[in-house]
């Protein structure tokens, strides 16, 4: 099952545990001019910026530990919310397999016990513009990047209990979300790493850099 957000996936799509390779990549997107933009030196975000990303990572972990599911889609960015969408036949079937998460974790037995950001966020500029500003009488035009981008690694904590079995089964999975979030604003939409691959994400920012390398996704056994 490919699902929106991996805080809910990973349980419902718990097989055996071992490293997870996530789902076959998306179809293509449509290619999205405005990011057709050849890669920049990027600065890392203020910290309070990632401050703020993760932050709201917490707190979209919170919302979901508590079953409102419905935040997670609220919240998911546009861009990828609508691939995501027309993946799955159109944003009513997307909204209609949400609202049969809580259900479906019922009947497998699945509750989940804690989200929490780990681990060291890391930072982009994404979303190219261009100013234009007077300089000595004559108009300048450069580029600027509107948008920020932080990848917030994350580990979640699920329990499952199986028919027959009197011990729950406890399963630590680790992963990432994305946040982006206009510059200036801290208003932030999510990403989630599940399954994602550099190519998807590119695709959606290509001004981020060629040799970018996402944060691990691991699901295995606590102890």
């Amino acid at each position: 099952m490919f699902f929106v957000p991996s805080l809910v996936v990973v349980a419902l799509a718990a097989g055996p545990v071992s490293a997870q390779g996530g789902p076959p990549p998306l179809a293509p997107l449509p290619k999205i001019a405005k990011e057709e933009i050849a890669p920049a030196p990027v600065p890392a975000a203020p910290a309070d910026v990632v401050a703020s990303a993760v932050a709201a990572v917490a707190s979209l972990g919170d919302e979901v530990v508590m079953g409102r599911y419905q935040v997670a889609v609220e919240r998911m960015n546009p861009l990828w919310k609508e691939r995501t969408a027309n993946r799955m036949g159109g944003m009513k079937k997307l909204e209609e397999q949400l609202a049969g998460v809580a259900r479906q974790m019922v009947q497998q037995g699945i509750s989940m016990i804690s989200f929490k950001p780990q681990g060291q966020p890391r930072s982009y500029e994404v979303g190219p513009g261009k100013k234009v500003e007077m300089v000595n009488g004559v108009e300048v035009e450069s580029l600027i990047f509107t948008k920020w981008l932080v990848l917030v690694p994350t580990a979640t904590k699920f329990r499952i209990i199986r028919k027959g079995e009197t011990k729950p089964l406890v399963i630590d999975s680790i992963g990432f979300q994305i946040a982006i979030s206009d510059k200036g604003r801290n208003d932030w939409t999510f990403i989630d790493g599940s399954g994602l691959t550099v190519n998807d994400l590119r695709g959606l920012f290509g001004t981020l850099p060629q040799d970018l390398q996402l944060p691990p996704l691991e699901k295995r056994e606590s102890r």
